[in-house]
């Protein structure tokens, strides 16, 4: 099997064709997209046949499952999450920070896959933020005095009972489960050279970050804002169309992403699996 891929163009991202995932691949085939997958952080599979079975058999070809905390599964399976949201609900937009997925873990996914089930007409983009090229455009003077920080990772503002999408969070039609494990920290370089590639990226940002070991708050608080600004610059951004059938998969290593409205009125569902974290 021949995969063709083609660059976005932008700071990240390509479109795979060729292949198709809804069957078993060969060997040669994973290799090929993983190759791609490392190149360009980003990759859309569009027109695919895929149902449930396919995305749990491709996202074990890409390395096994990673854990999903605070999401329940969907009924029947054990690994894969519904990103919903329904045509008439009026909650606050789910993931519209940018994030990496998980970071607050003793080993953060590698990646993460999302499968089209219902698109709305318009709207919906996911945009990446790549966290490669935030890094080597920083001025080398800036590298040297951030670049041996070490960050403090934690779901507490999002997953813990008082967090966005904990107890007050009402009307929402995704299964979310907060808990106080949330509350825990865990210890991340703050720029981290990527296991298979060796390419610094910062890791993560303000938000699954509160703080920086060993400095003070008041201090660790304002380099997160500014740093937060500076990864999401424009020039880093890319934007991915959802279609129907299509699968989407990212390195969680080297991008951060956030969701975007625009479709009220339309139900928009996802399924979504986490890749488990790289083990050489």
């Amino acid at each position: 099997m021949t995969i063709t891929v083609v660059p976005s163009g932008k700071a990240c991202g390509a479109t795979v064709t060729g292949v198709d995932l809804a069957g078993p691949l060969d060997s040669a085939t994973i290799a090929a997209i993983r190759s791609a997958w490392l190149e360009h952080l980003v990759l859309a599979f569009p027109n695919q046949r895929m149902d449930d079975d396919a995305l749990e058999r491709f996202t074990l070809a890409m390395g096994g499952f990673g854990e999903d905390p605070f999401f329940a599964p969907i009924p029947g399976r054990k690994h894969i999450a519904a990103i919903r949201r329904e045509a008439d609900e009026t909650a606050p937009l789910f993931a519209e920070n940018w994030h990496s997925d998980w970071s607050f873990q003793d080993h953060p996914p590698a990646g993460t896959c999302l499968l089209a089930i219902d698109v709305p007409p318009t709207g919906g983009d996911t945009l990446f933020a790549n966290q490669v090229a935030a890094w080597e455009a920083l001025p080398e003077a800036r590298k040297i005095e951030i670049g041996e920080l070490v960050a403090i990772h934690s779901a507490r503002y999002a997953y813990a009972p008082d967090g966005t999408y904990g107890a007050k969070d009402k009307g929402r039609s995704m299964d979310i489960r907060p808990g106080e494990s949330a509350m825990e920290t865990r210890l991340h370089p703050l720029v981290p050279a990527h296991p298979e590639t060796g390419k610094r990226a910062f890791f993560s940002t303000l938000g699954y970050i509160i703080g920086i070991d060993g400095m003070a708050q008041e201090d660790a608080l304002p380099l997160l804002r500014e740093l937060q600004a500076w990864q999401g610059g424009e020039r880093f951004v890319f934007a991915q169309k959802w279609e129907p059938g299509m699968l989407v998969m990212w390195d969680n290593r080297s991008v951060l992403h956030k969701a975007t409205g625009g479709y009220e009125g339309y139900r928009r569902e996802l399924h979504r699996t986490t890749i488990a974290a790289y083990a050489a």
